[in-house]
This record gives structure tokens, C-alpha cells and sequence, in this order.
């Protein structure tokens, strides 16, 4: 099966330094990176090796990672607000 990786970086690509800085930088948004990056290893396994699941729980581990991708986004949009602010 064909998996399509969804790495912070592949998705946002345009926020790669904000998500560095942020990481290096930020504690909540370190947590939520890190849960996001263990969730996604956890779907795109459950997909590769066509691993058996109830649809339910692996629907609600997709829904956990779009709700946890919404978080850093909206991090990073204000990251950049930030920044864009301060010049």
C-alpha cells in the first residue's frame, strides 16, 4: 500500500525555519510536535504494513492528528504574525 507521509515540515513547507525556531524554543509547541509526530509514525504504520484495526480507532487517530495539526498551524501563523510585527 502506497503511504503518504505527513511530516510537519512536508505539510508546511513554507514555515520549515518557524517550525525549527519554535521547537527549539517554545515548550507547548515542542509537546504538540512531538505528539503529532508519534501519531502520524503510528497511522502511516498502521498503513504500510496493512496492520488490522477497528475503523473507528484508526478514524479517531486521523481526527487526533488533524486536531493537533490545526494547533501548530494556527502556532506558526502566529509565530509569523510575530514576527512580521516586530520588523
Amino acid at each position: 500500500m502506497q503511504v503518504e507521509h505527513h511530516d510537519l515540515q512536508q505539510e508546511f513547507p513554507e514555515f520549515t525555519d518557524a517550525i525549527a525556531a519554535l521547537k527549539a524554543g517554545n515548550a507547548h509547541f515542542s509537546r504538540l510536535h512531538a505528539s503529532y509526530h508519534r501519531l502520524t509514525g503510528k497511522v502511516e504504520d498502521l498503513e504500510e504494513h496493512d496492520m488490522p484495526v477497528a475503523d473507528f480507532t484508526f478514524e479517531d487517530m486521523k481526527k487526533q492528528r488533524v486536531k493537533l495539526k490545526d494547533e501548530l498551524y494556527h502556532l506558526l501563523l502566529a509565530y509569523r504574525a510575530g514576527q512580521q510585527s516586530a520588523k
